[in-house]
């Protein structure tokens, strides 16, 4: 499977700066990174930020379902731009159970807050799209979060399931490059890792010799 990026961002400023470039597949986002976006958590205002993410060149947008009724919420988000909105749900039970009657309606789900091995079964046996591992956060519970990632992967591909792993939670530019080495291909970076991705110094003083010798 080809490498996807998407933007972990509720920001429509990083859309509009990381978008055009074409470097990104799609636009993860959940309620807190609406919060930190200072935008509200509600059905109005995320079909408004979905047509924006849309007229930008978003081909998927991620969309975190919330509240009592988490069916209910996910049928509202996609319905804002249907076959463009993947519905988010925690792999719990609950999430489990509302993933049902969204992928009977044809709606593509992403399992999120995934941190053993054995969730990314589940995942896959329920026919969801993706479920996003959290690297980081895996890390900071003291485990091998490389480590734990390449595990999820293993049982994928023993399984042939064609689910792919939306990591998240990366931390450097060096945790994409090596969890790429051994196979995953589909990852969810913040807009400073995006930055971090262009900070070459060797490649920016090549970048300005080329110009000063263009113009000798």
């Amino acid at each position: 499977m080809a490498l996807r990026l998407f933007l972990d961002s509720a920001d429509p400023r990083d859309w509009a700066r990381w978008l055009p470039s074409g470097l990104f597949h799609g636009i993860t986002t959940n309620p807190t990174l609406l919060r930190r976006a200072g935008q509200a958590c509600s059905l109005e205002q995320l079909g408004q930020l979905s047509e924006q993410a849309l007229a930008l060149g978003c081909r998927e947008l991620h969309l975190q379902a919330w509240g009592a009724d988490l069916a209910a919420c996910g049928q509202a988000l996609a319905a804002r731009v249907p076959g463009r909105i993947w519905i988010k749900l925690p792999i719990t039970r609950a999430g489990a159970a509302a993933a049902q009657p969204l992928m009977a309606a044809g709606i593509p789900i992403t399992f999120t807050a995934c941190y053993e091995p054995a969730q990314v079964l589940v995942a896959a046996a329920l026919g969801a799209d993706y479920i996003a591992p959290y690297l980081g956060r895996i890390t900071d519970q003291g485990r091998d979060g490389h480590a734990e990632l390449i595990r999820m992967q293993r049982c994928l591909e023993g399984v042939q399931s064609p689910l792919r792993l939306l990591v998240a939670s990366l931390r450097q530019p060096s945790d994409l490059t090596s969890l790429a080495a051994e196979g995953l291909n589909t990852f969810t970076i913040s807009p400073a890792i995006a930055e971090a991705l262009f900070s070459s110094e060797a490649t920016a003083a090549a970048a300005a010799q080329f110009e000063r010798d263009a113009s000798a």
